[in-house]
């Protein structure tokens, strides 16, 4: 089966083609057939980024394809689901309402899915299904406590709750790790933590998602590139009370100036910041120890949920390529027998193992492999359902 990943970010449209067999574990991925990666146009509808980037996998050379009829099924990473959609479903005009409702939650992430969703529409053979496989769903399997805040009962009752996000990634990270320790997810108590310009962590017990640091929307819990993550919300009262500040603003405050970028005069690149800080930075020191504060403390958050700790895993840009993140974060847990001594390998070339083999807790780096999982979970339904009424016909590892 061939399968084409989007995953529309809100400045990125990552693309990948996958040749597949229905049924491959999600712990093995195959390298893709192709991929590409473009800067993706925020808020310009008609653009036509994706559609141009479509094309390119039967013209041109080195394209894969013979022309769009080869295309068995497309899935899109949607940021937010809500409480509606819990796994992936065939994206239909029900479906892109929905989206589009929920863009008020994660309004760049999910317009711009719509936008990739509707140019595969107009490049593809009429009737190619197209999958939605949402960030949210995996963890749809948060306990009550978890997901419930501390608010009236009206809110409650209106769905305002915790969501946590970057699940398809949690979810691969976390058969991935189970399958690089040699253990069952069923009984493995794992701590996944994605750390990339966006940030968030997940307690996976028995393979199911038991507490999360985002919440009803993605700026919830760690420090970020550009995100302030949780600040008291008396705080943000008092700055809305005392008249010099908008909602709009403070908006764009939290979720574009603060964090590393806020901290330390930087972009928020993890990069940079380490730079600046060799060289003496003040800022960049603070922005620094403020993020690892932030991290120990979600970290150390999430271990009454699991009730323990078997492994765990990093993976996003700073986790897959931060020895000084990964280490620091690690520090105050060498009482559970986490060892520092390699902290400083890496997933650039492919995952590692970076634990002693004796230690209680092991520690893995897993490159992240969304458009892997999206995939796969788009083939997965497309099977379930059987192929649409005069689709060629495919073998497996056609």
């Amino acid at each position: 089966m061939i399968a084409l990943a989007l995953n529309a970010g809100s400045s990125t449209l990552k693309a990948c083609l996958y040749r597949l067999v229905p049924g491959a574990p999600l712990a093995a991925p195959p390298a893709p057939v192709w991929e590409q990666q473009v800067n993706w146009p925020v808020g310009t509808a008609g653009d036509d980024t994706a559609g141009r980037l479509l094309r390119e996998l039967w013209h041109g050379p080195g394209a894969p394809l013979a022309g769009p009829y080869e295309i068995d099924v497309v899935g899109h990473r949607i940021v937010h689901g809500g409480t509606r959609y819990t796994s992936a479903i065939a994206i239909g005009d029900e479906v892109k309402r929905q989206i589009a409702a929920l863009a008020a939650l994660a309004p760049l992430h999910n317009l711009a899915a719509l936008s990739g969703i509707e140019a595969a529409e107009r490049s593809l053979v009429p009737g190619t299904p197209q999958i939605a496989v949402f960030d949210t769903a995996f963890h749809a399997s948060l306990p009550a406590p978890a997901y419930t805040y501390a608010g009236p009962r009206k809110w409650v009752d209106a769905g305002l709750r915790r969501f946590g996000f970057h699940g398809i990634n949690h979810e691969y990270v976390a058969h991935r790790t189970a399958r690089i320790v040699n253990r069952s997810l069923d009984g493995l108590r794992l701590l996944t933590c994605h750390l990339g310009s966006g940030a968030s962590l997940a307690a996976v017990r028995h393979g199911r998602s038991v507490d999360t640091t985002m919440g009803f929307t993605p700026l919830d819990g760690l420090a970020m590139a550009t995100r302030s993550g949780s600040i008291d919300p008396g705080l943000l009262l008092h700055l809305l009370r005392a008249g010099d500040t908008s909602p709009d603003e403070l908006y764009e405050v939290l979720n574009r100036e603060s964090g590393l970028a806020g901290l330390s005069g930087t972009g928020g690149d993890m990069r940079d910041v380490l730079a600046a800080r060799e060289r003496g930075d003040a800022h960049a020191h603070l922005a620094f120890d403020v993020y690892v504060h932030r991290l120990h403390r979600c970290m150390g958050a999430m271990l009454p949920s699991l009730g323990g700790l078997d492994a765990i895993a990093f993976t996003g840009g700073v986790g897959e390529h931060s020895a000084a993140v990964r280490r620091a974060a690690l520090k105050p847990f060498r009482f559970l027998g986490v060892d520092l001594d390699d902290a400083g390998n890496d997933a650039s070339t492919g995952d590692a193992d970076i634990a002693k083999a004796d230690s209680r807790v092991r520690v893995v780096v897993i490159k992240a492999r969304e458009e892997w999982a999206v995939a796969r979970s788009a083939a997965e339904l497309l099977t379930q359902r059987g192929p649409r009424p005069g689709a060629k016909s495919c073998s497996a590892g056609q």
